[in-house]
């Protein structure tokens, strides 16, 4: 049995906590989490008890107690944030997380094709981890599914240079994209957001999950809005 030692820690009153998030997006020591639609206290040698996720709780429901507790651990916090990066939601190792330089003009012809302006992997909302080192102060750019397959010259326009996310607000779990993309910016803090999507009704919903998660994360990050016609033209 740990021993413990009374000191100051967080609490967290499940009732009033709704899931938002916020304080999982905003705790560098990976302490909190949602589980089950309530923030979690992973372990107590994780909690340093300064309260630095108090200010982005909505509801109130994380307060600091003084109570025997375990002792915080950097040690313990450091092996827990690299086992966390080692692990994609997919299940896939953090081995596939790779930020790659591309020497080449973006667009230029390779082999009898358009070279490809990608900088990183995975693309996919769901998969990129908000602590993936490409996307620290990066120009990101959200797009939407089925973007690249009407508007051609995406790679050249628009993947030059940014860190890209992809998502589909229709056929994607709206909410927890949202509660992703929250932490994304929380944790990268960009230098910009461009939202790519489509001119159809439901694609409109990606711009309105962008701006909820930046209200949610609390981070101030310029966005530009581009709307693609199924016809391949920019609106």
């Amino acid at each position: 049995m740990k021993t413990k030692i009374v000191r100051k820690i967080v609490h967290i009153d499940e009732a009033k906590c709704n899931g938002c998030g916020d304080c999982a997006g905003k705790c560098a020591e990976g302490a909190l989490q949602i589980i089950e639609g309530k923030a979690k206290l992973l372990s107590e040698t994780y909690c340093d008890g300064l309260g630095a996720c108090l200010g982005d709780c909505p509801q109130g429901a994380i307060t600091i107690e003084e109570r025997p507790a375990e002792a915080f651990s950097e040690a313990a916090v450091e092996h827990h944030l690299k086992e966390v990066e080692k692990v994609l939601p997919c299940g896939c190792s953090s081995a596939t997380v790779q930020e790659f330089e591309r020497k080449e003009p973006a667009g230029k012809s390779v082999r009898g094709g358009v070279k490809s302006s990608l900088g990183h992997w995975p693309v996919q909302l769901t998969l990129v981890p908000p602590q993936a080192p490409f996307l620290k102060n990066a120009d990101i750019v959200l797009v939407a599914d089925c973007v690249p397959f009407a508007y051609p010259k995406l790679h050249e326009d628009f993947l030059a240079g940014r860190a890209v996310l992809v998502a589909c607000p229709k056929l994607d779990d709206f909410d927890a994209h949202q509660e992703k993309l929250a932490q994304v910016l929380a944790a990268a803090k960009p230098k910009s957001l461009t939202i790519v999507h489509m001119e159809v009704p439901c694609c409109s919903g990606l711009v309105h999950m962008a701006r909820q998660a930046i209200a949610t994360s609390g981070v101030k990050v310029p966005v530009k809005e581009i709307m693609i016609g199924v016809k391949g033209e920019i609106k």
